[in-house]
């Protein structure tokens, strides 16, 4: 309100504990030429206290997950359980693709610690494996299974994310069916965003105001109106966008496994653009760094940066729904 381009402190950050993963999915952007070019390790456990014990005591919410499979990361448990240390309301989130032969024994031990357990879901059956190349959609099913009902009466909620893509939108209604059949009581539905994506330009976004991509959201809407214990929600594909419609210059700080300040969780590429290492010169001085600043002060002005261009929050525009669906 005051114009300032400083944050006095985070009420929120994501921490990328690992880059790591065991797909390779056609809606990821790690797997094109960024993701190609970047670094990949974990974050060391003892560099994320020390960024929780710089962010606490304001800190409302912590993610931590990136670009990677979050349950490679073998501190995980550890590193919960020391920001339950810090103040039991943070809220926690974690996203994962389910596909660890281990997957459901690594979910129990930080289920009563965890708040939100995000499970990326982009189809059913061959639909599923064709987008998660690599996955097994009944190995996937089944870890599931489990993990909905091991969730069922402890801390974590378990809720899908489909991004929907050219090659999996018209299975948006079967995947929440298995929502129901499994339990899941939250979806949602994120279109594609080709910020990272250097295959695709912006006029990939002309799809999703096409006739078939609403009707099929349709559907899956009747779907989940016929489904008592599942919630269908989709991102925010209503409002103008533009660059002031993102939160990210001020809030959900994106810090890399390896300490870098980067713009966002879309692109999040540090040899692309970072604002400095925190592991180095903190979490404060990071983000509060001229060049950060700068990019704020281009938000107050509502100019996009070039690094922003092609983003959906930018170039996607408003898509009118003859329905109504809750906007995550």
């Amino acid at each position: 309100m005051i114009k300032s381009t400083r944050v006095a402190h985070p009420s929120s950050i994501m921490l990328e504990v690992t880059n790591h993963c065991n797909l390779k999915c056609i809606t990821c952007p790690r797997e094109y030429q960024y993701g190609e070019q970047m670094d990949v390790g974990f974050m060391p456990i003892d560099k994320l206290k020390k960024i929780i014990d710089e962010a606490y005591p304001y800190i409302d919410s912590v993610g931590l997950t990136g670009l990677g499979e979050t349950l490679l990361y073998k501190q995980l448990p550890e590193a919960l359980q020391y920001i339950r240390s810090k103040n039991n309301g943070i809220i926690t989130t974690i996203s994962i693709n389910a596909h660890l032969p281990n997957s459901v024994e690594l979910v129990k031990k930080i289920a009563d610690h965890l708040d939100t357990l995000q499970i990326s879901m982009d189809g059913v059956g061959e639909v599923y494996e064709h987008v998660r190349l690599r996955g097994e959609f009944p190995l996937f099913y089944e870890n599931v299974k489990q993990i909905v009902e091991h969730c069922r009466d402890r801390r974590a909620d378990v809720m899908f994310n489909f991004v929907a893509i050219k090659e999996n939108y018209f299975n948006m209604a079967e995947v929440v069916q298995t929502a129901g059949e499994l339990g899941v009581e939250f979806v949602n539905v994120t279109p594609f965003n080709v910020a990272a994506v250097t295959a695709h330009d912006i006029q990939y976004y002309d799809f999703f105001h096409s006739e078939a991509f609403i009707a099929e959201l349709k559907r899956a809407k009747e779907m989940a109106d016929t489904l008592p214990n599942v919630e269908l929600s989709v991102w925010d594909i209503k409002t103008p966008n533009t660059f002031q419609k993102c939160h990210l210059p001020w809030s959900h700080f994106y810090i890399s496994w390896d300490g870098y300040a980067t713009p966002c969780c879309a692109k999040p590429f540090p040899k692309e653009l970072n604002f400095g290492n925190v592991f180095d010169n903190g979490l404060m001085y990071c983000l509060n760094t001229s060049g950060y600043q700068h990019f704020r002060k281009l938000w107050l002005e509502n100019k996009t940066p070039a690094f922003c261009e092609k983003c959906h929050m930018v170039d996607l525009k408003p898509i009118n729904l003859p329905f109504e669906l809750p906007i995550n």
